[in-house]
């Protein structure tokens, strides 16, 4: 009798036929329906910020600022707040404060939203 009919194949198949979701470079990841993680490779010292590259390992920056008491962290979270389009609030940096891996979250944006803005920004370059 019955509670085991087609339970496991049934819910592989299911997945499987579900239509497939847009690619984004593995550097960004939804924490949430409405946070976003950035994995970021900075380049602090540069006499201009911008995005050098943006690819499934990291989005490079280049940072106008001296890698010394914050201030790249600092001038990193400005500029790509500008980048985005959201208020320099909305971001903080995860992990790697003191190094030049970084992961950045992003609060109150989506997946879609932050992809779209930094595909752009990087092809304008």
């Amino acid at each position: 009798m019955g509670p085991k009919k087609g339970k496991g194949k049934e819910k592989c198949k299911d997945s499987s036929e579900m239509s497939p979701s847009p690619k984004y470079p593995a550097c960004l990841r939804a924490v949430s329906p409405t946070s976003v993680a950035i994995t970021i490779h900075a380049k602090p010292g540069s006499k201009l910020a911008s995005i050098t590259d943006f690819n499934d390992d990291a989005l490079s920056v280049q940072i106008d600022a001296p890698a010394k008491d914050g201030e790249a962290n600092a001038a990193l979270l400005d500029y790509i707040s500008s980048v985005l389009g959201v208020k320099r609030r909305q971001l903080s940096i995860g992990s790697g404060s003191k190094s030049r891996g970084k992961l950045v979250l992003v609060e109150e944006v989506t997946l879609q939203g932050v992809f779209d803005a930094l595909d752009k920004c990087f092809k304008a370059r």
